[in-house]
């Protein structure tokens, strides 16, 4: 998996491209969110547009980098997942923790 950040309208957009499978990659993306909090940024959108598979050690990524932010004041918002992905969110009911959008764009204007 890649990660690539961009800021975009006082939110921060992590970009996951290909597949999601926890490991080492989780503790990155941790002190990446921890960095974030750090320099007052809580604002975070998970874009998935490019994301192939997740297994079961990515979504605990994902649940743990909520909880991060949450704990940390942010908030942390899901868009763009492929129907894949979506299904996988559905199955394991975590579509109703995460807050999902169509698009990196809707997500971001929900914060103001």
């Amino acid at each position: 998996m890649k990660v690539k950040t961009v800021e975009k309208y006082g939110a921060v957009v992590i970009e996951f491209h290909g597949n999601v499978m926890g490991g080492p990659e989780a503790q990155e993306f941790s002190d990446l969110l921890h960095k974030l909090i750090d320099e007052g940024k809580k604002n975070v959108v998970i874009d998935l547009s490019e994301t192939k598979f997740m297994n079961s050690s990515g979504l605990g990524m994902l649940i743990s980098g909520y909880t991060t932010m949450k704990n940390g004041g942010g908030s942390m918002k899901l868009a763009n997942a492929t129907e894949k992905i979506e299904s996988l969110l559905v199955i394991t009911k975590l579509i109703t923790v995460f807050e999902h959008y169509t698009s990196v764009d809707e997500a971001v204007k929900t914060f103001k």
